[in-house]
Parts: C-alpha cells; sequence; structure tokens
C-alpha cells in the first residue's frame, strides 16, 4: 500500500481485521461524480462533465468490482465513449501491475498514456501524497489527469445515468420505480455474499471463517428462492443487482469453491442459479467481460493462500 505518497508495505489480501479475526475491506479513496452537466455531484462538489473519450477505465479481468463496471459499461453502451486498459491479473509485491509485455498473459495491456509499470503510479499521478491501498476498478479523466473515482458501486451508476445522451438509455439499471428492491438486495447480498467470499478466504480464525461461509450458503439459498419463476432478480429485467451477484457467481468455481474453501455445495446444486449464470453470461457483450484464464491466473496467484502457485486444470467455462 501507499503511505503519504511512498511505497509503504508490499501486497497482503488482508486490508484489516475485526476482533474476531475478520477480513475488511477498505473504502475506496477517490469518490468523484461524472454528471451529463456541470451541476453539482449527490456529495455536493463540482462534477466531471460526462464527454466521449475522456474518460478510462483500468481494470484486471479477475476482479469481480472492476468485472461490473465492465458489464455496466457494455450493457449502456459506452463502449466508443470510455476507454479501457486490462491489467496483468497476476497480483504482485506492489500490486496490480500492467501488462503487454512477455512476461504478461495474454490480453493485456500496457499503459497507453505514461509507460508506467504499477498501477499504483497512476495514483500517485492524480494524488501525490496519496495513503491506502491500490484496487481496481479506477476510472481515469485523462484531460485532468487525475481518478475520478475507484468505488465500482458508484461507477457502475454513472455509467447508467452520468453520460445522459452519450449511452444508450432504452435501458435503464436503476430504474426509479424498482430502486428500493433493488436497494434491499445489493444490502442483502453485499457483506455475506459478494465480500462474503473474501470473508471466507482470507479470514484469520476459524470463527470468522465458519460465520462467511454461512453468510455465504446463506446467500445462495436466497438468490435460488428469489429467481424461482423469474430470470431477473428484480422485476423482468436485467438490473445492477443482477450485475453484482452475477460476478461473484460467474467466479464462484473458478475460484471461490476450492480457493476460498467456500465448498459446502456446487453452484449446479442450485437450478435457478445456473440457469441464470447461463442467461447472463449469454447476453450481447457480457462473454467479454468474463476471463476465466485470468480470473484462475490471478486468484491462484495469491500467495497467502497459494504458496505453491499452481494454478488447477479445469472447464474453461464451468457450466
Amino acid at each position: 500500500m501507499l503511505v503519504n505518497g511512498q511505497w509503504a508495505n508490499d501486497f497482503h489480501p488482508v486490508h484489516d481485521t475485526d476482533e474476531e479475526g475478520g477480513f475488511v475491506r477498505e473504502a475506496a479513496g477517490f469518490r468523484n461524480w461524472i454528471t451529463p452537466d456541470r451541476v453539482s455531484d449527490p456529495d455536493g462538489e463540482s462534477g466531471f462533465v460526462a464527454e466521449a473519450g475522456r474518460y478510462h477505465l483500468f481494470v484486471a479481468l479477475i476482479c469481480p468490482w472492476a468485472s461490473r463496471t465492465l458489464m455496466a459499461r457494455k450493457l449502456k453502451g459506452l463502449d466508443d465513449i470510455v476507454s479501457v486498459t486490462i491489467l496483468d491479473p497476476r497480483l504482485t509485491d506492489k500490486v496490480w501491475r500492467f501488462g503487454g509485455d512477455k512476461d504478461s498473459l495474454s490480453g493485456t495491456e500496457a499503459d497507453p498514456y505514461y509507460g508506467t509499470e504499477y498501477l499504483y503510479e497512476i495514483y500517485l499521478r492524480a494524488r501525490s501524497d496519496y495513503t491506502g491501498q491500490v484496487t481496481v476498478p479506477v476510472l481515469w479523466d485523462k484531460k485532468r489527469e487525475t481518478i475520478v473515482n475507484n468505488e465500482s458501486a458508484e461507477i457502475i451508476r454513472m455509467f447508467n445515468s452520468g453520460f445522459g445522451e452519450l449511452a444508450d438509455n432504452r435501458l435503464d439499471l436503476y430504474p426509479e420505480n424498482l430502486r428500493d428492491q433493488i436497494d434491499s438486495i445489493n444490502k442483502r447480498l453485499y457483506d455475506r455474499f459478494n465480500n462474503g467470499v473474501y470473508r471466507a478466504g482470507f479470514a484469520t480464525t476459524q470463527i470468522a471463517y465458519e460465520k462467511a461461509v454461512k453468510d455465504v450458503f446463506d446467500s445462495l439459498d436466497f438468490i435460488e428462492r428469489q429467481l424461482e419463476g423469474q430470470y431477473f432478480l428484480v422485476g423482468n429485467q436485467i438490473t445492477e443487482a443482477d450485475i453484482r451477484a452475477f460476478v461473484t457467481l460467474v467466479r464462484f468455481e473458478l475460484a471461490y469453491y476450492g480457493l476460498f474453501k467456500t465448498n459446502l455445495k456446487h453452484l449446479n446444486d442450485y437450478p435457478n442459479i445456473h440457469a441464470y449464470v447461463q442467461r447472463i453470461y449469454t447476453l450481447p457483450g457480457i462473454a467479454e467481460t468474463v476471463n476465466p484464464e485470468h480470473i484462475k491466473a490471478g486468484y491462484y496467484s495469491i500467495r497467502a493462500l497459494n504458496p505453491s502457485g499452481i494454478v488447477p486444470v479445469g472447464p474453461a467455462i464451468p457450466w
């Protein structure tokens, strides 16, 4: 992590722990907003104005938080509006490394603007005295040369409504009439499922691990019930609730079941979920956001969990 603009501690997956040894995730450090006009963001600060070609995403395809921004970008038709760089998924001592060289996995890319080797150098361009973890996704403003936001939940909202007519507004991922239900499901799933798999994998005590595993499988039971007789989690359309659920579900067999030891059941033990993951994966553009090679290589590069460095073989798409 960075402390006052200096690299201080080599990467470790556990940011912090609670009193029971449970994994605690650090909050995002950049929380600005893009808006269609020169208006204030939700916190009252001056918003970043939506413009074609101005903004850029730095992502790694291992990461569910980054991948959900890629899904929103695809679904909202922002491919030609917001550009993307794919980092190497394998975590180094300095966390995220750019790709595009002989030592990188295929599909990764070099830093297109500054020729830097690590993502933390982009953070320092935005804030030279930055203190905190270096995470993806990063939404970068090429005009101001700064980070707009590195909180995926907010980037999804910006892609949905912050780009005005530049986006495909035939699809609303957060429709007003469904917001209460979406918010309820998001809240229900975030800590117990999306972050629950990490709480299991990175638990430092047995009690923390057992609580996390229970939360994960309670959540899978909840999702299975929620999908009974319907295609999506809320209403009759895909929403951000589905994006949030899908990115964790699609990584379940590839990484969480084995490496994170959330292994009480397989996804194919849940018929509604199994069909749901296939259904979303086949939506236009979504398969491009899922790279099993990157997912497995990235998770199994975490030495705290896999000191041998061996990446298991298996089907490319595990369903």
